[in-house]
C-alpha cells in the first residue's frame, strides 16, 4: 500500500518505519524541516532500540520517505495516519488542536477516496471531529478510523512487529478490511485484529494505560503499608502474582510511573469523565498516589540526613522514566533531583542514554559522570531511579570504597538488603519493613 504518516515523533516514526519494513511505500511528514533533513540521512532524534537500523534500511531500499509537503504525501497515499502530539492542557485535558489542524489540511489535499486514521491518543469523539473537519473543505468520499498504538518505549519495534492486538475502530466494513490488510504481515501466526466502534477504540487506549498505571499505584500503596507493618513487598508481590487472575506484570513497587503516556493519559481520562459528568474516582486516586510516592521517597532521603543536605554529594543512577529509552518526560528522577538541589546538595548523575536530554533540562545545575562508578566518587549517598540492566549487579565493594558515605536509596528495589548489610552498606528500598 501507499501510506502517509503525519508526524514523525515516537509513534509516527516507529509506525512509518515498521510499515515500510513490511513492503509498503511510506511517506512520513513533519513541519520541522531540520528534523526531516536529519531523517532523510537516517538520523533518529530519540533513542529506541533497533529503530534507526530499520529507518536506514528502508530509506536505502526506497520504501521510506520524508517530507514537509503534506499535500504531496496525501495525494500519493491511500491510507493517511495522523500521529501528531496531543499534549496536556493546564487542566489535564488533551490538546487536540494539532490533530484538528492536520485534518483540515488533509481535507484540502484529498483528490480521491482514502482512509484517514487516528494513531494519536485522543479523547472520545475526536475521530468524528476529524471527519467533520474534513467534510467542511471537501465533497470527496473518505472514511475515518481509530487505530491507537500500544507501543512500549524501549520495546516499540518488537511491539509493532509482534502485536498482542491491533485495535481497529471503524463505522463501516470497507475501512476495517483495508486496515486489517495493512496489518496482515504482523499477524501471520494469528489474527489479532480487534474491530470495535470508533468511540470504543478511542476510550480503550486511555483505559489500557489507566489500568496499568492503577496497578502500579496500588502496589506502591501496599509497599507503603509493608513498611509500617513489617512485611516485605517483594514477597507479597510474588505471592499475589502467582494468582493467574492477577498475573505478574506491573506489580513492581517504586517511586512512581512517568513518561509521556501514563501521567498524561490518566489525567486526560479523568478530564473526559468530568466532561461527561462521570467522576473517575479510582483514576483520580491513581494519579494522587503516584504524585505522593515520589514525595515519600524524597522524605526517606531527607530524613536520613536529618534535613542537612547542604554540601552533601549525591550520586544519581538513572534519569529516564524507564530503561531502554532516553525519555525523561515526567520522570520521577527529575522531582528527586530538584529536591536535592533545593536542599543545597551537589548532584552527579549517570544514565546510559538520557544524558543529553538531562543536560537540556538541568544544564550546569548538576554534574555529569562518564560512568556509573565515576558518579559515586566521594558521594555521601547513591540514589537509584531507573532499573537499567547496567545497575543491577554492581561491585558493591568497589562502591563502598569509592563513596564517602555508605547508604543506597533504591527506588526500584534492585538489591538484596542482606547482601548490602554484610558489606556494611545501609540500604533503603521501597516496601521493605524492618
Amino acid at each position: 500500500m501507499n501510506i502517509s504518516v503525519i508526524g514523525t515523533g515516537y509513534v509516527g516514526l516507529v509506525t512509518g518505519a515498521c510499515l515500510a519494513g513490511s513492503g509498503n511505500n511510506v511517506i512520513c511528514v513533519d513541519i520541522d524541516q531540520e528534523k526531516i533533513n536529519g531523517l532523510k540521512e537516517g538520523h533518529v532524534t530519540f533513542y529506541e532500540p533497533g529503530l534507526e537500523d530499520i529507518v536506514r534500511k528502508n530509506i536505502k531500499e526506497e520504501r521510506l520517505h520524508f517530507t514537509t509537503d503534506l499535500d504531496y504525501a496525501v495525494k500519493n497515499s491511500s491510507v493517511v495516519l495522523i500521529a501528531v502530539g496531543t499534549p496536556p492542557n493546564e487542566d489535564g485535558s488533551a490538546d487536540t488542536s494539532a490533530v484538528i489542524n492536520v485534518a483540515s489540511s488533509i481535507g484540502k489535499s484529498l483528490d480521491d477516496y482514502k482512509v484517514i486514521v487516528t494513531k494519536s491518543t485522543v479523547p472520545v469523539g475526536t475521530t468524528e471531529m476529524i471527519r467533520d473537519e474534513i467534510n467542511k473543505v471537501t465533497d470527496i468520499k473518505f472514511d475515518v478510523a481509530s487505530n491507537p498504538e500500544f507501543l512500549k518505549e524501549g520495546a516499540a519495534v518488537e511491539d509493532f512487529m509482534k502485536p498482542d492486538r491491533v485495535l481497529i475502530g471503524v463505522d463501516n466494513e470497507s475501512a476495517a478490511q483495508i486496515l486489517k490488510e495493512l496489518y496482515t504481515p504482523f499477524m501471520r501466526s494469528m489474527d489479532r485484529a480487534v474491530v470495535v466502534s470508533i468511540r470504543s477504540s478511542e476510550l480503550a487506549k486511555y483505559t489500557a494505560n489507566a489500568m496499568l498505571a492503577t496497578r502500579i499505584s496500588f502496589m506502591n500503596e501496599i509497599a507503603n503499608l509493608c513498611e509500617v507493618v513489617g512485611a516485605n513487598i517483594s514477597e507479597v508481590r510474588v505471592a499475589i502474582g502467582s494468582d493467574d487472575r492477577i498475573g505478574r506484570h506491573f506489580l513492581f513497587p517504586g517511586i512512581g510511573y512517568g513518561g509521556s503516556c501514563f501521567p498524561k493519559d490518566v489525567k486526560a481520562l479523568i478530564n473526559i469523565g468530568s466532561e461527561y459528568g462521570s467522576e473517575l474516582h479510582i483514576c483520580r486516586a491513581t494519579d494522587e498516589v503516584n504524585t505522593k510516592q515520589r514525595e515519600l521517597f524524597w522524605k526517606k532521603i531527607e530524613n536520613y540526613f536529618e534535613g542537612q543536605l547542604e554540601s552533601k554529594k549525591i550520586s544519581i543512577w538513572g534519569i529516564s522514566f524507564k530503561p531502554k529509552t532516553d525519555d525523561i518526560r515526567e520522570a520521577p528522577s527529575l522531582f528527586i533531583i530538584e529536591k536535592l538541589l533545593s536542599a543545597g546538595a551537589s548532584v552527579t548523575v549517570h544514565d546510559p542514554v538520557a544524558i543529553e536530554n538531562t543536560k537540556a533540562h538541568f544544564g550546569d545545575k548538576v554534574n555529569y559522570a562518564v560512568s556509573n562508578y565515576a558518579a559515586c566518587e566521594g558521594a555521601d549517598a547513591l540514589v537509584i531511579n531507573t532499573e537499567w540492566n547496567e545497575y543491577r549487579q554492581p561491585d558493591f565493594q568497589k562502591l563502598k570504597e569509592l563513596m564517602n558515605g555508605n547508604v543506597i536509596f533504591d527506588g526500584r528495589n534492585l538489591y538484596n538488603p542482606d547482601t548490602l548489610k554484610k558489606i556494611g552498606i545501609k540500604y533503603v528500598g521501597v516496601g521493605i519493613g524492618n
